[in-house]
C-alpha cells in the first residue's frame, strides 16, 4: 500500500519498539538456564530469541537437543516467574519515545499498542512504564487471538478504534512486525533503534524504515519522514 497522505493511526510494537526490555528478558531467562545447567548466552543474543512470544523465547535459548515440549514447557513457566520478578530492572523507555507519544497525543489519531508478549504482562508494563500516555488500545498474546504476524490482532484493533486499515502506521522493530503490517493492510515502519536491523526490515517489507521516533511523528501526519540528524 501507499504511504498515507493523512493523519494516520499508529499501532506500536512494544519491546523493541516503546522499550528497551532485553536486558530483562536475557537475565530472566539465563536464570532459568543456569538453574537447569544449561549455558547462558550473551544479552545481545536475545535480539534474535525474542519478538515471537514468551513460549518461542524459551525453546529458542533452550540448548537444541533440549527443546522437546516438557522440556520447552518447564522453562517457560519459570521464565514467566523469573520475569514477574525483575521485568522492570533495567527496562527503560527508549529515547525520544516520550516526545513522540507527547506529539501524537496532539494528532487527532488513536494510538494504540500490539505486542507478542503475554497480555498481562503487556498491560503491566504499559501502565507502570508509559503511564503519562492514554492508548486507545493495549493488547498483548492472548489465547483467542494468534500472535503476530498473523493480522488478527492488528485487524481486530483497526476496527474497534473505528479506523481504516489503510490509514494505520504499523511500527515495530523486526520482521515479525513488518509481516503483520503487510498482511493487515497497514503500511509497514521499522524502527533501526530497536533488537534488530535496517536488513531485516527491509527484506520482511518494511515500506519506511526511520532511524528517530520524530520522522514516524512525520509518517503520522502524513508527511514523508525528514531526515535523520
Amino acid at each position: 500500500m501507499a504511504r498515507p497522505t493523512d493523519t494516520a493511526a499508529v499501532i506500536f510494537d512494544l519491546d523493541g519498539t516503546l522499550l528497551d526490555t532485553l536486558s530483562d528478558l536475557a537475565v530472566s531467562m539465563n536464570a532459568v538456564l543456569a538453574a537447569r545447567g544449561f549455558p547462558e548466552h550473551p544479552i545481545p543474543a536475545y535480539r534474535f530469541f525474542v519478538g515471537d512470544g514468551m513460549p518461542t523465547l524459551a525453546r529458542r535459548a533452550l540448548p537444541i537437543g533440549h527443546r522437546d515440549r516438557t522440556t520447552a514447557a518447564a522453562a517457560l513457566e519459570a521464565m514467566r516467574a523469573e520475569y514477574d520478578g525483575r521485568w522492570d530492572a533495567e527496562t527503560r523507555v527508549y529515547p525520544g519515545i516520550g516526545e513522540l507519544l507527547d506529539a501524537l497525543a496532539g494528532l487527532p489519531v488513536p494510538v494504540a499498542v500490539l505486542s507478542n508478549k503475554p497480555d498481562d504482562f503487556t498491560r503491566l508494563t504499559v501502565a507502570r512504564l508509559l503511564a503519562p500516555w492514554r492508548f486507545a488500545a493495549v493488547q498483548g498474546l492472548r489465547d483467542d487471538l494468534p500472535r503476530k504476524p498473523d493480522p488478527a490482532g492488528a485487524l481486530q484493533m483497526a476496527a474497534a478504534m473505528g479506523w481504516e486499515v489503510g490509514r494505520c502506521l504499523f511500527v515495530g522493530d523486526s520482521s515479525t512486525d513488518m509481516v503483520t503490517a503487510r498482511r493487515a493492510g497497514m503500511f509497514a515502519v521499522g524502527v533501526t533503534w530497536g533488537f534488530r536491523d535496517r536488513d531485516e526490515l527491509e527484506a520482511s517489507g518494511a515500506q519506511a524504515v526511520v532511524e528517530t521516533p520524530d520522522q514516524v511523528l512525520d509518517l503520522a501526519r502524513g508527511q514523508s519522514p525528514g531526515p535523520r540528524p
